[in-house]
């Protein structure tokens, strides 16, 4: 063969060995916020919240994101809310009624609240059959978890599960109360922990996908309509991208293949669909990472946002 030719062959080997190699090693991920429209009596109020929220999603150009409602909050102000984001191009979806805790209640009870909020959630714009269950409590016995599944697949519902958890709920209670007793807190270090506490999850969740699953998945994360979130979501998208992450809407999201998986392990408290497959595949230890524990994240928020600055 001439030389020529098998360079040529060479450089094509090489060529598509990389291509396979960087489109196994893309990795991506879809945005979510529960509990819209959350409380919003401290930092900002509600309607600064949403204003700063959506100019923070345009500013970094995010693809279409979903927040899922709870509907005894959608009304007054907190409807407004939930408007200015689907006016936005974003998703509203189903997050219970009361953001009742299903490990507290019967089957029947927590149908019952899931019927209450349809009529406040899905008639406002871009409203999608996805419901999310709150503390991502799916049921702590097998009869709850089987009748909820067979529930959600008769009224058309998706399950919106996730794959990537954190506590940033957790940080956004410590922020307010500082912001309540009127302690000065540093803000370029809460951005900082903001973005270094979600990294840590995301990375710690992916490496698990790519251990259990083979690869890694298109990810769903949890974040929450909060004030940090507002604050700070675009530095993390911005990390993020610098990590090689790419932002995806999340109803391609939910077209990876994991969007059909069903455990057969009751989870009293479910570690997100990454998780259940680890759990499925023998891993027993670490489905939480200590990203997600308070005493960690409260050593870490008076340390480095309120610590530097006790003089």
């Amino acid at each position: 063969m001439h030389t020529n030719t098998i360079f040529v062959l060479q450089a094509l080997t090489l060529t598509a060995a990389c291509f396979f190699s960087s489109s196994m090693m893309a990795k991506s991920l879809a945005i979510t916020l529960d509990d819209s429209p959350r409380s919003a009596t401290g930092y900002f109020d509600g309607p600064t919240r949403a204003k700063e929220l959506i100019a923070e999603i345009e500013r970094h150009k995010l693809p279409q994101i979903a927040f899922f409602s709870v509907g005894n909050k959608a009304d007054g102000e907190g409807k407004k809310r939930l408007i200015q984001y689907a006016n936005a191009g974003h998703i509203i979806a189903h997050h219970s009624n009361t953001h009742l805790d299903f490990n507290k209640h019967s089957l029947s009870e927590y149908i019952a609240d899931f019927e209450q909020a349809e009529p406040q959630l899905n008639t406002l714009p871009n409203y999608q059959r996805w419901h999310r269950f709150p503390y991502l409590r799916e049921g702590d016995t097998q009869e709850k978890r089987d009748g909820m599944r067979r529930y959600l697949k008769e009224k058309g519902y998706l399950n919106a599960y996730i794959t990537l958890n954190n506590y940033d709920w957790y940080l956004e209670s410590l922020f307010q109360k500082a912001i309540a007793q009127q302690q000065k807190v540093d803000f370029e270090a809460l951005q900082k922990l903001y973005v270094e506490l979600i990294i840590e999850s995301i990375e710690y969740y992916d490496q698990m996908a790519v251990e259990y699953l083979g690869r890694s998945p298109k990810h769903v994360l949890l974040l929450h309509e909060m004030d940090i979130t507002a604050l700070y979501l675009g530095d993390l998208v911005e990390a993020l991208r610098e990590k090689g992450w790419k932002t995806i809407p999340v109803k391609e999201a939910f077209h990876d293949d994991i969007a059909d998986y069903q455990t057969k392990k009751v989870f009293k408290f479910n570690p997100g669909r990454i998780g259940e497959i680890a759990y499925d595949n023998g891993k027993r230890k670490g489905l939480w990472h200590h990203s997600l524990d308070e005493t960690y994240i409260k050593r870490r928020f008076e340390t480095e946002v309120l610590g530097n600055l006790k003089h």
